[in-house]
């Protein structure tokens, strides 16, 4: 303990701000603890006091270095110096303060530290400000208020430090802005001090009452430990004692209180035919009162056994010790012992214990007990000769349902889920939840394969069937990863480990599908673990380049734009497919910098094209939510003096499902700049009609998948494309189809009424250069 608390002030703390300053003696309380309780900090603050004030002091060495003399500038950064290590070794001699106290002679004595570093700080604005300029004046008068703040805001606890420095910088600041004839400045100096000195009073006083209250609060915890060990010393709660026949005698009180009756209702009563209860007609009774009345038996002494007793007040738990009691003649004359009740005790390690193998939200068993099932299936399958299955599943797109909805409905959700998981298992297979949106299953003494395949199949259609979570409908789907035991894995980590690697082959090929382990999958994962790595070093490596391919106009086939396609030539891999790389830059987030380097790149090509012509880069939704995205294309634009109305941002509709409000606000400051933005993949993924309305898109881009269903006459897709362009023609913008392969897929998009045309019929993605020299070729042949 520091102080009785009787020497301190008492809460709520009502000391006047004189008081809470220091200058007068506290009407309740001693002046000497109030003080030590207040300046016991300020010594872990001299360190950063002294940083603060020196970084101060070579700022304003900065401003003033060529217009007030060196001997000048350098006797008061000495004469700081000093002063600053004076207050530092004042602060450091009030370690301990706390525990006895402040001595009026150690507070005047930091007051007057803290007036020689005050006094020293109003010398810059008497002698130096008349040498600058009037922005160098408010200069040092900022650094000088900045350092009054941060005396208010980290000094809390000894205001008068921010009130001697605030009165004495203030008011000279004050001064010297009136004599130069800035009187506004001067009124906002003095009320800029007001505020810092109110401020500094205010959180000193919050401050001691902070430390009041903590005293108070370790004071009580002392007594509080004082009467648990005097509990620990004597730690029963009643006392119980029985006749030869186990029948209750002499029950005290506090036994009484404990069974919910009257002492005299429980004279004679066979004990444990009270702890029985109802069971004691049926004769089922626990195991505990089994245990005890074996030990009433043998005449043994016990200790600490926990029985559970179902009584008038309902169940309870007691730890019951007890002996034999024997006579002079060595006579057995019967039991007597302690008790207490440990219900709650007993609940809590029983929640405990459930929640270390349950998952809280869905009440399945988690991956511990899912872990132990899986062994236990393992080694019945090496007993019996018979084989066991366990299957990892992942639900998909339900990341977007809780960044979207919130993870309240996220979690609703998952509880569905939960219960069509039991719904499903049958005989001895098991489910439960590993973590997040991912589910597993065990399944004991299978068949066959044919068997897994069925059930992951059954799986999926019943977690793919619609859900209804708070008025919302919900679509998600699953994907199945399993792997079978002892083959595919005579332990329980490898035969997890396989499992999912075959539930990322089924991720990879786009969900709601089931893959069988292989072995391969381990050659697949170490290629992709390489990848990975030969891809967080091919931007430094330089193996990045991009190709463009020609978008040209339907009508007249003239080239109007280019596509920037990032290609990556790995010195380790060789030509590596942007469908392996690309995916894999978006899971590890490496698509960021390297989606800055193709803006850039872009740009910097674009720049040497003829001035009417664009060039359109792909943009994921990992840079979209990069705070300040609009700030890297703005820094592109100036870094290669591109027009920004020649740059067009192409988006897919994937971008609006992670954070919509960010992607849009990213979007419209994108606009703002002056470039366009195109919806590329249109109809493919999830539907942004809404976003299409709100945002001014420039083009919607149909995607080849519909190009070639129209061109097979396909009725879904011809109607697609003609809805898609009277859609864009209505709100003015302009439609690409992608994927033209030949001049017969050429004409009919363009009878459908298509602006713009891309695809290997008009040119395929080729170098920068070869671009360059198309473009040339076309400029002198006038077609451009």
């Amino acid at each position: 303990m520091t102080h009785a608390l009787s020497s301190l002030p008492s809460l709520p703390l009502r000391l006047s701000s004189l008081a809470v300053v220091g200058l007068t003696q506290p009407e309740e309380g001693d002046w000497s603890a109030v003080r030590g309780l207040q300046y016991a900090r300020l010594r872990d603050l001299t360190v950063m006091r002294v940083v603060m004030h020196a970084i101060a002091a070579i700022i304003t060495i900065g401003i003033y270095l060529t217009k007030v003399p060196t001997a000048l500038l350098t006797a008061w950064m000495a004469g700081l110096l000093i002063a600053l290590w004076v207050g530092a070794k004042v602060d450091r001699s009030l370690a301990g303060c706390e525990k006895h106290g402040l001595t009026a002679y150690e507070f005047y004595r930091h007051a007057a530290s803290v007036f020689l570093i005050s006094v020293l700080w109003a010398i810059p604005l008497l002698l130096f400000a008349p040498h600058g300029s009037q922005a160098d004046h408010l200069a040092l008068w900022t650094l000088i208020a900045m350092l009054m703040a941060g005396s208010a805001a980290a000094m809390a606890s000894a205001p008068i430090i921010t009130i001697i420095f605030g009165v004495l910088t203030g008011c000279t600041a004050a001064f010297t802005f009136a004599v130069s004839g800035d009187w506004i400045i001067a009124l906002v100096v003095l009320n800029f001090v007001a505020i810092s000195i109110y401020g500094a009073v205010n959180a000193g006083k919050t401050y001691l009452a902070a430390r009041l209250a903590e005293e108070g609060v370790a004071q009580k915890s002392e007594v509080v430990s004082l009467l648990l060990r005097e509990y620990e010393d004597n730690e029963a709660d009643w006392l119980w004692e029985l006749d030869t026949s186990r029948r209750i005698r002499a029950a005290s009180r506090h036994f009484a209180f404990a069974t919910g009756r009257a002492a005299s209702e429980l004279e004679g009563e066979l004990f444990t035919k009270l702890l029985a209860g109802d069971s004691w007609e049926s004769g089922e009774f626990a195991p505990s009162l089994h245990q005890l009345s074996e030990k009433f038996k043998l005449k043994e002494h016990f200790s600490n056994l926990v029985v559970k007793a179902d009584l008038p007040k309902g169940r309870r738990w007691w730890k019951l010790s007890g002996a034999p009691m024997i006579d002079d003649d060595g006579r057995f004359t019967g039991y007597r012992g302690v008790g207490s009740d440990v219900t709650v005790q007993r609940e809590s390690d029983e929640k405990i214990a459930y929640m270390a193998r349950y998952d809280t939200l869905t009440g399945l068993p988690n991956r511990l007990q899912l872990t132990e099932c899986l062994g236990e299936a393992l080694h019945y399958s090496e007993q019996w000769r018979s084989r066991c299955a366990f299957l990892m599943v992942d639900l998909d797109r339900f990341k977007s349902i809780n960044d979207s909805l919130g993870h309240q409905i996220g979690d609703q959700l998952l509880a569905q889920v939960s219960d069509r998981l039991r719904d499903l298992m049958a005989g001895n297979d098991s489910c439960g939840r590993l973590g997040g949106d991912e589910f597993a299953v065990v399944m004991r003494d299978m068949r066959d394969r044919a068997q897994v395949e069925a059930f992951a199949n059954r799986l999926i259609l019943s977690l793919s069937e619609p859900y209804t979570v708070n008025q919302h409908k919900l679509f998600v789907g699953a994907s199945v990863g399993s792997a079978i035991g002892p083959g595919d894995g005579a332990t329980v980590e490898t035969l997890m480990r396989n499992a999912d690697l075959a539930l990322y082959r089924a991720k990879a090929t786009g969900g709601a599908a089931h893959r069988t382990y292989v072995p391969s999958l381990h050659a697949d994962a170490e290629e992709r673990r390489q990848l990975e790595v030969s891809l967080r070093h091919a931007l430094e490596r330089k193996e990045f380049r991009l190709n463009f391919q020609p978008v040209v106009h339907a009508m007249r086939e003239n080239v109007v734009s280019f596509e920037a396609l990032l290609r990556w030539h790995s010195a380790d891999h060789g030509v590596v497919s942007p469908a392996k790389f690309i995916p894999l830059a978006e899971e590890t987030r490496l698509i960021v910098p390297i989606g800055n380097w193709v803006l850039y790149e872009a740009c910097r090509e674009a720049v040497n094209w003829p001035s009417q012509m664009r060039v359109a880069v792909n943009v994921s939704g990992e840079q979209l939510l990069v705070p300040d995205f609009s700030r890297n294309v703005a820094d592109a634009l100036i870094a290669t003096g591109l027009p920004p109305e020649r740059l067009e941002i192409e988006v897919t509709e994937s971008i609006f499902l992670r954070d919509p409000a960010m992607a849009r606000q990213s979007l419209q400051e994108i606009l703002a700049l002056g470039c366009s933005i195109a919806l590329d993949d249109f109809g493919t993924g999830y539907s942004s009609l809404g976003y299409i309305r709100n945002l001014s898109f420039s083009t919607i881009k149909i995607d080849r998948s519909f190009v070639q269903g129209a061109a097979q006459n396909n009725p879904e897709s011809l109607a697609i494309i003609r809805a898609v362009v009277a859609m864009a023609q209505s709100l003015g913008m302009n439609t690409t189809a992608e994927g033209v392969e030949n001049a017969d897929e050429a004409a009919m998009v363009r009878e459908l009424g298509c602006s713009k045309i891309q695809g290997y019929h008009f040119g395929r993605p080729m170098e920068a250069e070869d671009a360059a020299r198309l473009l040339s070729r076309l400029k002198h042949s006038t077609v451009i």
